[in-house]
């Protein structure tokens, strides 16, 4: 009996469905009972990739507080509003789920700084980028099954987790890189699952500022969709403060960001009338959308949070320090590949006969971009301090 083929009850036929998937990359009939998309999100769970999201930055290092963001509460949240979104559009929640749960699992240690210091440091070899990188975790890094690299999973999640990529990448890519190439869209499921993520980041984001002490919510009704907020809800709940208003702020924020996307969304796929997920996939432009006035709404957001959180001269040193471990990190084992673990020091070997200095750096990115904030520091400590010999 190979995967379930039985489609999830409910969905719009211009949704994705397991019994029409593109399939995987290998032969893989074990029999289950899970249909291909439940299976691709169990394996996603199960990945180590996914459990190290636990101790990698969102904003705050891991170790500044307990009850701060990580990737791991990130990709959860993500995942839960992904999941209502596609639930009201009659999308495939299995295959939003899965997406949701993957798109972080290429991220560096130290969140953006990381990315940007690894970049940096691979700019001569190709670059990093972390939604890439995610791709590569499930395709190649993951090492579970005795047949294959990586996880195996469906055309369809591993599609949802590239969401921009370097027109000469994408050609290399083949068919996960063909509608960067001739302009053309993923799945529904995909298109809202990166917006989904961008609803969690941004609201989060500001109920975490706020725990650090660096927002204050006096200054943040500077951007007038948060001052209109505070006002519809002090109305309601007169003389309401505290972790209960900012609750309060945090939930009427994804609200409306969610109303809005599906009032737009709905009226585009009206509009397009799409007769399947393939139809979807052949637009020059996605479905799935903000209007005008959230878009502009996003950017004051986005842009306060730029200046006032991402930029805080707290979270500026803490960056820096970040970006100087994983530059040092890269510089030393590019010197000394001996110094890598058995696996990753064979990886670059055998990279760099292939590809020479662009394979070795490859693989020593794939050693750092693996690490948690914590095991980061404390192997750049362990290279770097002299009292610390092993």
């Amino acid at each position: 009996m190979p995967e379930v083929p039985v489609d999830p009850p409910g969905l719009a036929h211009y949704a994705s469905r397991p019994s029409a998937s593109r399939g995987r990359k290998h032969a893989d009939d074990r029999p289950d009972l899970r249909n291909a998309f439940q299976r691709d999100r169990d394996r996603i769970i199960h990945s180590s990739a996914f459990r190290r999201l636990e101790y990698k930055t969102q904003v705050f290092v891991n170790h500044e507080g307990d009850l701060f963001r990580t990737r791991l509460t990130h990709s959860l949240e993500v995942a839960q509003i992904a999941r209502t979104i596609a639930r009201a559009l009659g999308l495939n929640e299995d295959l939003t789920e899965a997406i949701a749960l993957a798109h972080d699992l290429g991220h560096t240690p130290f969140g953006h700084a990381g990315q940007e210091a690894l970049n940096a440091c691979m700019s001569g070899y190709g670059g990093f980028e972390h939604n890439l990188q995610s791709l590569r975790v499930v395709d190649v890094l993951e090492g579970r099954y005795p047949d294959f690299d990586g996880l195996n999973l469906t055309f369809e999640t591993r599609e949802g987790l590239v969401k921009r990529c370097p027109l000469e990448q994408a050609e290399r890519l083949g068919d996960i890189g063909r509608r960067f190439v001739q302009g053309t869209q993923p799945s529904l499921e995909a298109q809202l699952t990166n917006i989904a993520d961008e609803i969690a980041y941004n609201s989060h984001d500001i109920d975490d500022g706020l725990r650090a002490g660096l927002l204050g919510l006096d200054a943040l009704r500077e951007v007038e969709w948060i001052d209109s907020l505070y006002g519809d809800i002090q109305a309601v709940h007169p003389g309401l403060n505290g972790r209960r208003l900012v609750y309060r702020i945090v939930r009427e924020l994804i609200a409306g960001q969610v109303n809005d996307l599906l009032a737009v969304s709905r009226d585009r796929i009206r509009e397009a009338s799409p007769d399947g997920p393939e139809a979807v996939r052949a637009l020059e432009r996605p479905l799935i959308a903000f209007s005008p006035q959230m878009q502009q709404r996003h950017r004051e957001l986005k842009g306060y949070l730029l200046e006032h959180l991402y930029r805080h001269y707290r979270v500026h040193r803490m960056t820096t320090k970040a970006a100087r471990v994983i530059e040092s990190l890269f510089e030393i084992f590019m010197g000394d590949v001996r110094l890598l673990p058995p696996q990753f020091r064979q990886a670059a070997e055998e990279r760099a006969r292939r590809d020479g200095d662009r394979g070795r750096a490859r693989a020593v990115a794939d050693y750092i971009a693996g690490m948690t904030d914590r095991f980061a520091i404390d192997e750049h400590e362990r290279l770097t301090t002299p009292k610390t010999l092993t």
